[in-house]
């Protein structure tokens, strides 16, 4: 046997493969399908912040900028949390700016466990999320979220007790979630916080879908670390492209105590070191747009949502509302579906739409073989035209 008859990459990544959102985007290019698959919008973001990209291009921002994000990036953000959330973060210190949440995501996991350690997590859960586990070394202890008869997602509170141990390092948190929509209660935060506590553990939270938090949600948005006794233990994510529709910007940040900053900070270093100079300071602008803004843009985002929901229903899927994030889940069983891979592969040439299926968010796939997941950020006419394809669904199932 020969070195190249072995696989060479390591066997802790060996279970991760193209990402399904990469196979289903292609699938979309070769079959002309409208893609709701991968939750990226089709329109721009605000033209303030655009016009300042363009500004900075052009007045000399295109060299590394300072290790922690700009200063003026690192203030928006600061003065961001504490408007929208009342959390007090000091700029020099206590903010990092990341190549968008997936790397502080994955800087933070890095630096805060170390092989053997327990990371409890939700799922379905975003697939980068068991990556940045893996590449620690540590272990994912998942707790599945299930839809319920009123059909919003939950979780059994027994579930997430006995997903810790004296092993658990931190609790991944992403709300509102990707991919069930589902906004976390206060209840379901206050029982995170006094798990974490009690276990000594930290918590990352995901929050790029801070202001999609939709008016028919059970809660609004209440960010973990404003829990007592959780700012200290909490490192909290966001990012630029979903609430400015900039995804291919990629420019993220994390807030939290000096200490945990500066240990992801240590580890960011030597994944992208710097990116985005001339994006930051646009990103800052777009912080400080007026609350009519944010206002605006979740609703826009509810009426899609809506559209896509009557779309889907018509076309005979069970749909769950999301109370938040870009997606909407359905069920394929009234289709005839029973496997939602071998569903969504064969979606665009019956229907000519992509949708992703949910089961790969999940460490027991059973929980979701039936599920998959749409994405309506897009432009009303393009959920229009995909909703007239889907409805010849049941024709040809």
């Amino acid at each position: 046997m020969t070195s190249h008859d072995v696989d060479p990459l390591v066997a802790r990544m060996r279970p991760f493969g193209t990402t399904i959102f990469a196979e289903m985007s292609a699938l979309a290019l070769r079959t002309g399908a409208v893609n709701l698959g991968q939750g990226f919008p089709d329109t721009d973001g605000p033209p303030e912040m655009l016009a300042a990209a363009t500004q900075a291009l052009n007045t000399g921002h295109n060299q590394y900028p300072p290790g922690p994000g700009i200063p003026e990036l690192r203030a928006a953000v600061a003065a961001h949390q504490r408007r929208f959330w009342g959390l007090e973060y000091d700029p020099d210190g206590e903010v990092v700016v990341t190549a968008g949440a997936t790397e502080a995501v994955a800087a933070a996991i890095l630096a805060l466990c170390e092989p053997g350690d327990e990371v409890v997590c939700f799922e379905p859960y975003y697939d980068s999320y068991a990556a940045s586990i893996a590449l620690a070394g540590a272990t994912r202890r998942p707790v599945t979220l299930r839809p319920g008869v009123d059909g919003r997602y939950a979780f059994d509170p027994d579930d997430l007790r006995n997903a810790f141990s004296a092993r658990t390092r931190l609790v991944l948190l992403n709300s509102p979630h990707n991919p069930t929509g589902k906004v976390f209660t206060p209840d379901e935060l206050t029982l995170v916080a006094e798990l974490c506590q009690e276990h000594g553990a930290y918590a990352v939270t995901d929050e790029v879908y801070e202001h999609l938090a939709f008016t028919d949600a059970t809660s609004g948005h209440v960010p973990l670390a404003t829990l007592p006794g959780m700012r200290e233990r909490t490192l909290r994510i966001s990012s630029a492209g979903k609430t400015f529709s900039c995804t291919g910007w990629k420019v993220g940040w994390a807030s939290g105590p000096a200490a945990l900053v500066s240990a992801l900070l240590r580890v960011k270093q030597f994944l992208t070191y710097v990116n985005a100079a001339p994006l930051q300071p646009a990103v800052a602008v777009a912080l400080a747009l007026p609350d009519d803004y944010f206002t605006a843009f979740r609703a826009d985002l509810q009426v899609r949502r809506d559209q896509l929901i009557d779309g889907l229903t018509a076309a005979g899927f069970d749909v769950y509302t999301p109370e938040g994030t870009y997606f909407v889940t359905a069920d394929i069983t009234a289709l005839g579906g029973t496997d939602g891979v071998g569903f969504c592969r064969t979606l665009p040439e019956r229907s000519g739409v992509v949708a992703v299926p949910t089961q790969v968010f999940y460490d027991d796939p059973e929980a979701g073989r039936r599920l998959i997941r749409f994405a309506f950020c897009k432009r009303q006419e393009v959920l229009a035209e995909a909703v007239t394809r889907l409805r010849r669904l049941p024709e040809v199932r």
